[in-house]
């Protein structure tokens, strides 16, 4: 282990906690590392973009920014979630996705499984945007807010993508109310004619939501089947997709 390119990483973190910047003494003590050396490091984290001096001050610089804009936040969560997708594919006979959410009204569907008798699934879903009123996980997704901050996100009216949508604000807060009391959302043709979904979130062990897990298929072939049926199913798998992105 290289002790200065662990120094820089050190420094470079505390950085991050400082959106305003933080003084070379700061970080010095904030890392425990020695003043001199501190400096010299952080004058090079500087040369190499990482880092903006300002005055006295050390922030994080443009170069940070470009990183995380090329780096894949689900690079190592993806192999283990899609093996969980693939059996629950097979153990459903449908197609499953799972979303994640970012704390900030938004979700992305991040990989998505069928089932052996579909030969695709029957939508592609990763990296397309849902709306949050008529998709299964963003009713979960605004489940988690308060009324206040659903209020925020969505307008009074709403777009209508089908006849069964649900368009009036007020209803769907009244909706939201029955996701909390039942822990799993059912979309039923609000989306796409024809399309029935059931979604439960996975929670982390404080009970933070960090996505949603959907199974979605036919609306017949899925009601014959019964939702309590894909209910169990979700959140046994829903589970284990949290001790694989939590570790516990």
């Amino acid at each position: 282990m290289n002790r200065s390119a662990l120094r820089a990483s050190m420094l470079l973190i505390a950085a991050g906690d400082h959106p305003g910047g933080a003084t070379a003494a700061e970080l010095a003590a904030e890392t425990g590392i020695p003043r001199p050396t501190a400096f010299r490091l952080l004058l090079s984290l500087v040369h190499t973009g990482l880092l903006v001096r300002e005055g006295g001050s050390f922030a994080l610089g443009w170069r940070i920014a470009q990183l995380g804009r090329a780096a894949d936040p689900y690079r190592g969560l993806l192999p283990r979630i899609q093996a969980i997708l693939d059996r629950l594919a097979a153990d459903v006979n449908e197609s499953v996705e799972y979303t994640v959410f970012d704390g900030l009204g938004s979700q992305e569907t991040i990989a998505q499984s069928a089932s052996a008798r579909l030969l695709a699934p029957s939508q592609q879903y990763v990296g397309r945007s849902f709306p949050l009123h008529a998709s299964a996980t963003g009713k979960l997704l605004l489940a988690e807010l308060g009324d206040e901050d659903v209020r925020a996100l969505v307008p009074d009216r709403l777009e209508a993508f089908t006849p069964q949508t649900i368009v009036d604000r007020a209803e769907l807060l009244s909706e939201l109310d029955g996701v909390r009391a039942r822990g799993f959302v059912t979309l039923d043709n609000e989306l796409e004619e024809g399309l029935f979904v059931v979604a439960v979130p996975v929670r982390d062990g404080a009970g933070t939501a960090l996505g949603g897990l959907a199974a979605s298929g036919l609306d017949q072939r899925m009601k014959s089947t019964g939702v309590r049926v894909y209910v169990e199913k979700l959140e046994a798998a829903s589970r284990e997709i949290a001790r694989s992105i939590t570790g516990s």
